[in-house]
Order: structure tokens, then C-alpha cells, then sequence
């Protein structure tokens, strides 16, 4: 099966995109770009990132085409530039600086392409003081704030996985800034370089509480505000079973109906009064705890209570609503996420799974016109 696109697959359809292979933010960036129909061609080092997990089941490779090219070898360097000159689109998420001395930064890219957007993906930006150091979405979430505003002020901070500064505070923001210069490229005939640092993208995303907090409206402490859990109608709560229920009933006719049908009627008058917060959920945590998560789900279905099942991810794709949607699918027996947003006249699709390392090199050669890619034997890599 082959990648090749059609006008159905995407609104990116026949934008051409480099990925240089890593792990995390930038991979997914271009398997955004992928899923949006973007012809995204991979390339892999010999030996493979280094992942950790069989290629076949790396989902964020899907939609995908792979060549391999050792960029440490005389002509690798060559090869990618032959690519890149043919491309609409670079992503890469070395350290600072690595592009460069590999031959493939962005003034060797721009002198073959001057109109190619070339995307740069990494946790602390291309300069600063802490540009050259090691680091993961853990370090950098707690140096913008935004770490410090998850989980029980009792308790360390919560880890939310690395969804929150890999893939919201990266990946999204890379994808964005490489349409925006992508546009501008088309427009004036001049491409750019976007750096995507997850510390910007991070602290972007808490704009709203930076303006609470100036506001006035937003403590600087966790745990104790409108949207950190500190308000008992916004929050986490154990089941009888051990499962929990998400709440989020902040507007009064919601909180009222969820007070209605948890059987506390009687407190709607807390709900404004900070100092009894602490009090109301406990009540709340010891109604949760007298049924189970199935339970409380049917008591809640089909209310503006504002209340949901938190759900394990294998659980997650069998919900009615997420399944009626196809919020996930199921492609070469890997049940994923579906791409994300949707589109009315040129829809999105998974078209094939994970791209193997070099499986793509011969056809990306031929569709490329870069017949550099195949060694002189015509064998592939």
C-alpha cells in the first residue's frame, strides 16, 4: 500500500513535508501535518530513534512514508538538501545548533529552498541560557508555572503525563506556526524558520490565569481556585467501587442540578462561599462514595449536571457518544485516535499505519524525483 494522497484525504493535500526522525513533539507535529493529507516523508536514522516500542505500533508514524539516510555520512547531508529542495516543509527537534553542523540547518535548506517553512522543535527554544541543556516536558511545564497549578495543595504537583507540554505545548504550537508561515510563504514566495520551544507554548497556554491572577480573580497557590479543584464543583471524586466522576457544574442551574440529583439539595447557598468550600466537599466526596462510577453515571445520564465517568483509555473508544462520533478507529488491529479537527469538504483519514524505517525509499524517490536516495546498486537502503 502506498501513501500516495487524493483530494479526499485532507485539506494539506500535496503539501510536501521533510521530517527529520525523532521522539515526541515533533513526530506528532508531522503526524498532524500526515493526517491533514500532507505527503510527510521520514527520515530515519539507521538504528531507529530509539523509541522503545516496535515501529509497527508507533501510531504517531501513521499516514507516514519512511526513507533512512545516515546524515553523518558524506552524502547524507546531500540527500536530505535534495529533499528539502523538493519540499514545502522542514520539522526537526534536535538541540540547538545540531541541524547546523549536520549540514542541514536552516541557511543550507533556504540556499536550495528559499520559500521552505522549516520547523524547529524543541523544549527550551533555539537561544537562551538553558538552550543547550537536556531536558523533558516535566522540566519544562514547571518552569513556566503551569505545573505548579496541577494537583491538591497538600500534595506535589500532579504529573499529567507529557500531554501537556510535549504535545499541547509543543506539538499544537509547531503545527500552527508552520501553517501560519506556510501561508505567508505562499503569499510572498519566502519561506522562514519557526522555533516552537515548549516553554513558550506552556506559558501560552495559561494566558487566561495570567489575567486572573492580575485580576485578582486567581491565588497563587494550588488547589485552592475555581479551576484547580479547589472548587467542590470542579473536581475529581471516588466512587464506592474505586472509580471516579469528573465534575464540572461552575454555572448555578448546573450546579443545581447536580446537587439535585446527588441528593444535597440543600447546599446550593454554598456554592459562592469560599470559606465553606472545604466543608461542601466533603459531603460531595462521602455521596460519591456511597454508589459506584456505573451507578452515578446512570443517575447523571442524559442531566446538564455537568457530571462524566472518568473512563481508562481502553475504555475511553467503547463510550456511545466517542464511538457514534468515531472519535477513535481501529486501523491494522491498533485502535487510535481519529484525526482531529474534522473538515466538511476534504475529511481526514488514517490511510495507513505506521511507516516501517525505508520501507518508502524507492517510491519516494520515484514520486520525489530525488533519485539520489536509491545507492548506485538500485537496491534500497
Amino acid at each position: 500500500m502506498t501513501n500516495k494522497t487524493t483530494p479526499a484525504d485532507g485539506p494539506l493535500t500535496g503539501v510536501r513535508v521533510v521530517e527529520l526522525a525523532g521522539i515526541g513533539p515533533g513526530p506528532f507535529a508531522a503526524m498532524l501535518l500526515a493526517d491533514l493529507g500532507a505527503d510527510v516523508v521520514r527520515v530515519d536514522r539507521p538504528g531507529g530513534p530509539g523509541l522503545g516500542i516496535d515501529p509497527a505500533y508507533d501510531v504517531t508514524n501513521r499516514n507516514k512514508r519512511s526513507v533512512v539516510v545516515d546524515l553523518k555520512s558524506p552524502d547524507g547531508p546531500g540527500r536530505v538538501l535534495d529533499l528539502a529542495a523538493r519540499a514545502d516543509v522542514l520539522v526537526e527537534g534536535y538541540r540547538p545548533g545540531v541541524a547546523e553542523r549536520l549540514g542541514v540547518g536552516p541557511e543550507a535548506c533556504h540556499a536550495r529552498n528559499p520559500r521552505l517553512v522549516y520547523g524547529r522543535m524543541t523544549g527550551w527554544g533555539q537561544d537562551g541560557p538553558l538552550a543547550q541543556r537536556a531536558g523533558h516536558d516535566i522540566a519544562y511545564i514547571a518552569l513556566t508555572g503551569t505545573l505548579g497549578m496541577i494537583g491538591r495543595p497538600d500534595q506535589p504537583p500532579a504529573v499529567p503525563a507529557n500531554l501537556l507540554g510535549d504535545y499541547a505545548g509543543g506539538s499544537l504550537y509547531l503545527a500552527v506556526g508552520i501553517l501560519a508561515a506556510l501561508h505567508h510563504a505562499r503569499a510572498t514566495g519566502t519561506g522562514q524558520v519557526v522555533d516552537a520551544a515548549i516553554v513558550d507554548g506552556a506559558a501560552h497556554l495559561a494566558t487566561m490565569i495570567h489575567g486572573m491572577l492580575a485580576a485578582g480573580g486567581w491565588r497563587d497557590r494550588r488547589g485552592v481556585n475555581l479551576l484547580d479543584g479547589g472548587c467542590p464543583y470542579y473536581g475529581t471524586y471516588e466512587t464506592a467501587d474505586g472509580g471516579h466522576m469528573a465534575v464540572g457544574a461552575l454555572e448555578p442551574r448546573f450546579s443545581t442540578d447536580f446537587l439535585t440529583l446527588l441528593g444535597m439539595e440543600g447546599q446550593a447557598e454554598a456554592r459562592t462561599d469560599v470559606t465553606r468550600w472545604g466543608e461542601l466537599r466533603e459531603q460531595i466526596a462521602a455521596r460519591f462514595k456511597t454508589r459506584t462510577r456505573d451507578e452515578w453515571t446512570a443517575v447523571f445520564e442524559g442531566s446538564d449536571a455537568c457530571v462524566a465517568p472518568v473512563l481508562s483509555l481502553r475504555e475511553a473508544p467503547r463510550h456511545p457518544h466517542l464511538a457514534a462520533r468515531g472519535t477513535f478507529t481501529d486501523h491494522g488491529g491498533i485502535t487510535q485516535p481519529a484525526p482531529a479537527p474534522r473538515f466538511s469538504a476534504t475529511p481526514a483519514s488514517v490511510r495507513t499505519g505506521p511507516a516501517l524505517p525505508g520501507a518508502d525509499t524507492a517510491e519516494v524517490a520515484r514520486d520525489w524525483d530525488v533519485p539520489g536516495l536509491l545507492p548506485s546498486s538500485r537496491h534500497l537502503q
